[in-house]
């Protein structure tokens, strides 16, 4: 690999030697563009434009999730676990209908159609060959579960990684064949030093630093980067989840030093509300860390949590849309503490956004003891905790105790034969409350949603809790659950999720479309 800089730093290692070390000139540093699996797999050319013209003022590296369709049910990472779960059925599971080889055929010649987007011949024959060169070594691992019937990590990781692989080698080669110089840049097998069994920041800020390090060699190109990282013990997927690729973009814009993180979506920015359920929803410019968090956790799928942790103290975040590159977007802003001490200092016009979680199950245990004991509190905390329940919003009184839960599958462990094993929450749900009815009575209301607003200093905002209150009140929309001052910037309540719509344009109207 030619030698070379891609960010400013003074000493490195190239070309993997300890004693390789010198000075490098300072350099530009450079921007960061993510892209995700719908927009590779739908604008793929749209993205090589949008690469060209950042690519004609500035040095840019760029982060690929696999191709995805409509939706991610569809993408090629869940064929691909498909296609695993398939070869590594028990002889008596298997059937032709549940075979994986069907799946294996349909991506490769969905990967083989992509390149008619690629205009040079020798480009196009290159990408179509790598094509079927990455999937042929897929059969073979298929091949080798299918006769042990068993899954382990690194064969897993092996066979979810060529979504990454050919994602970022179709833009790479779009990027040749419009005449920029780029590099294909495989991080499958990056981590060549020990992993620790929890993974902690201090393993980040090394992974980001070898990032770094290996991205330097890309002197004079731009590398598109696979968003699967690896080797990781136990798998990347089991490990971390399938933000794994937001992850990878947050390490190596820290890796690179660079100005600034560019997340490209099929939407303009972050909005007061989502604009598909409310027209009159207005684009943010910017947003501050804390905020973009709440929304994140509380239903807005603003950027995954684990690019804001590790971008959060010095890189900007700008959320763009791939079909409309010129719009400005939306910028999360790092803070420092005297920034956030001054934001929190002003009493703020009206909140930043308003957003819904749907899919809330509320739990509330009715105790025959006074509820402020610590033992009784540890032991709900405990029971919910050994059942893989985690609490959105909690509330109690001197005799009562209510808890809005998030439903969705748990990954509760591996099966001898290899397979993950997941259970709905509804399940180990059931087994919580029948634990927790040793406490008092305990009734289940489903059918839930966390309506939220929020805003940095709503906490010293007269009135406005007032008016959300109020708007809902109103419009005859019943609030189960109220939750303020466990956040500066949140206020929520739980309403029945089939008032969400109705709801958010309610509250939207009231305190951002008609407020001075």
């Amino acid at each position: 690999m030619e030698s070379g800089v891609l960010t400013s730093g003074s000493s490195v290692v190239l070309n993997g030697s300890p004693d390789d070390h010198f000075d490098l000139p300072l350099v530009e540093r450079p921007i960061v563009l993510k892209f995700g699996g719908t927009s590779v797999g739908k604008f793929a050319p749209e993205i090589a434009q949008i690469c060209l013209s950042a690519y004609k003022s500035r040095q840019i590296a760029v982060v690929c999730s696999a191709r995805s369709g409509v939706s991610k049910a569809g993408g090629t990472t869940n064929r691909l676990l498909k296609a695993i779960e398939y070869a590594t059925r028990k002889d008596s599971q298997k059937a032709p209908m549940h075979d994986y080889e069907p799946i294996i055929s349909a991506l490769r010649a969905e990967h083989i159609d992509a390149a008619r987007c690629i205009a040079s011949s020798e480009i196009s024959q290159r990408f179509q060959a790598s094509v079927t060169a990455e999937f042929e070594h897929v059969e073979e691992i298929l091949t080798m579960l299918r006769k042990v019937e068993v899954v382990d990590p690194v064969s897993e990781d092996q066979v979810v990684s060529v979504g990454e692989k050919l994602s970022s080698r179709l833009l790479a080669a779009l990027l040749e064949d419009r005449g920029i110089p780029s590099r294909y840049v495989d991080l499958s097998e990056i981590i060549q030093f020990p992993v620790p069994k929890y993974l902690s920041q201090k393993f980040y800020q090394d992974l980001s630093a070898v990032f770094g390090q290996h991205l330097s060699q890309c002197r004079g190109q731009v590398p598109v980067i696979t968003g699967f990282f690896g080797r990781i013990p136990g798998g990347l997927l089991q490990s971390l989840g399938r933000g794994y690729s937001d992850l990878c973009a947050a390490l190596v814009a820290v890796g690179l030093e660079a100005t600034e993180l560019q997340v490209w979506k099929e939407i303009d920015g972050v909005f007061t509300a989502d604009p598909s359920k409310v027209p009159t929803a207005r684009l943010l410019a910017s947003l501050t860390p804390d905020e973009a968090g709440e929304l994140t956790f509380y239903g807005s799928e603003v950027i995954h949590n684990f690019t804001l942790e590790q971008c959060v103290p010095r890189i900007p975040i700008r959320i763009k849309n791939v079909l409309r590159p010129r719009s400005a977007g939306t910028i999360i802003q790092p803070q420092t503490s005297k920034d956030r001490d001054c934001y929190r200092s002003q009493r703020p016009k009206r909140p930043t956004a308003v957003t819904v979680k749907s899919k809330i199950t509320v739990v509330n245990v009715h105790s025959n003891r006074r509820v402020d004991s610590p033992s009784f509190l540890e032991r709900i905390c405990n029971i919910l905790a050994q059942n893989s329940l985690a609490v959105d919003l909690f509330e109690k009184n001197e005799c009562h105790v209510s808890l809005a839960l998030h439903s969705k599958d748990v990954f509760v462990g591996t099966s001898h034969g290899g397979e993950k094993k997941f259970q709905t929450q509804e399940n180990l749900l059931r087994k919580a409350v029948s634990e927790l009815e040793e406490y008092g009575v305990v009734d289940v209301v489903h059918g839930m949603a966390i309506l939220s607003l929020i805003g940095g200093g709503l906490k010293r905002s007269i009135g406005i809790a007032g008016r959300f209150f109020t708007a809902l009140g109103d419009n005859n929309i019943n609030i189960e659950m109220i939750s303020q001052g466990a956040s500066e910037i949140n206020i929520s309540c739980v309403i029945e999720e089939r008032e969400c719509h109705r709801a958010l344009n309610v509250v939207h109207s009231e305190l951002f479309t008609y407020l001075d």
